[in-house]
């Protein structure tokens, strides 16, 4: 970002409530529209911390988005060099991530307000499926973007 500040959205009451209804329906095997729990170790505690996220699937590639931005899941990722789980249910998927470039952002965002901004369209002021690329190249910082691999 251009004031060396990252950009990074809390969750309001009304988000933590459905953060946690969500939470709790993919604990218990219900993932609706794509989304799991995200299971990250804490990069101070090296505990486990879990948060339900959108898995976003482009040409059989997998990602994860940061609607909110560089947020604790984001900065527990980093620390934990990509590596993770995501949970439905009892299933549990080991993942490594890599976090990509800002040039190569737009089409993944584009992709994932295809899909969700009936759910995350206030983190994209301005933003939608149908925005420029240069538009989507200006806001890449503030979100970051994760590929997933298996294992």
């Amino acid at each position: 970002m251009t004031d060396g500040t990252l950009r990074y959205v809390e969750a309001g009451a009304f988000a933590s409530v459905v953060n946690r209804l969500a939470g709790w329906l993919v604990r218990h095997g219900v993932g609706l529209f794509g989304s799991r729990m995200l299971y990250v170790r804490g990069r101070k505690t090296g505990r486990w911390r879990g948060t339900p996220v959108n898995v976003l699937t482009v040409d059989g590639v997998r990602y994860l988005v940061a609607p909110r931005g560089h947020t604790q899941w984001v900065r527990n990722l980093r620390a934990a060099d990509g590596r993770g789980e995501l949970r439905l249910g009892r299933r549990v998927e080991p993942f490594t991530a890599a976090e990509i470039p800002d040039a190569d952002k737009p089409a993944v965002l584009r992709a994932y307000l295809r899909c969700w901004k009936w759910e995350v369209g206030a983190f994209f002021p301005g933003l939608g499926p149908d925005s420029a690329d240069e538009d989507l190249l200006k806001a890449a910082p503030g979100y970051p973007v994760f590929r997933l691999t298996s294992g």
